[in-house]
């Protein structure tokens, strides 16, 4: 049984495309680009939004001024909307309070801003989580494991008694990079391929398989 549970955030614990790829279609038609069905936005997230508004832009196109003002239109677009479409995948309230109350410690590290992320949190999931972090301008963003290593030390466990929990590869390698087991599910914006080709040691198809996973119920499979 693991001790502790770290999740990425879009596509893991929230549904958050719909919102994520209006605002980014508003700054592209603001721009007079091209805009994108939202299913295309699956292929763009994961990287943090910067990466995320890179994508969207031509390719001809991405010069840092047009970056900068990508960044301009979609924030302000994306903070009064990002709660339109938003909202937790099935079962997951109900599997945090859960493992909560079974004694696991709960976090979330994402490749979102910090402090979107410590919003967006703190408002689907409130009194929930012990640990939440995003990623701050001028470090590394996933899958890069410094935040990982300093919520596993926050919490006082080993590498050995915390999973980390995601949608993608960039989860996958995050995990792995920080010597975490790593959790793919099948629910997000990334395929089963992805993950198993990311080398999955896990993969849950829903939250009651996440669950037996957790406690120890499902040994690791052979994916890695």
């Amino acid at each position: 049984m693991y001790q502790a549970v770290i999740f990425d955030l879009d596509g893991t614990l929230l549904d958050t495309l719909g919102d994520l790829a209006h605002a980014a279609n508003h700054a592209l038609s603001v721009m007079g680009f091209a805009e994108f069905p939202v299913k295309e936005y699956c292929r763009m997230v994961g990287n943090g939004i910067p990466k995320l508004l890179e994508r969207c832009l031509p390719e001809h196109c991405r010069t840092p001024e047009n970056a900068a003002r990508m960044a301009e239109l979609f924030y302000p677009y994306y903070n009064e909307h990002k709660q339109d479409t938003t909202k937790p995948y099935p079962g997951i309230p109900e599997l945090l309070r859960s493992l909560k109350q079974q004694g696991l410690q709960l976090g979330i590290v994402s490749n979102k801003e910090n402090s979107l992320t410590q919003h967006i949190a703190a408002h689907y999931f409130p009194d929930l989580f012990d640990a939440v972090s995003g990623h701050i301008p001028g470090t590394p963003t996933k899958p890069d494991p410094h935040l990982v290593h300093a919520m596993r030390r926050q919490f006082g466990l080993s590498c050995e008694q915390v999973l980390f929990v995601g949608d993608s590869d960039v989860d996958i390698l995050t995990a792995h990079h920080a010597g975490l087991a790593g959790c793919g599910v099948l629910w997000g914006f990334r395929s089963r391929d992805e993950l198993c080709r990311a080398g999955a040691d896990f993969l849950a198809a829903d939250t009651a398989q996440l669950a037996d996973i957790l406690l120890g119920k499902i040994q690791p499979s052979s994916m890695r």
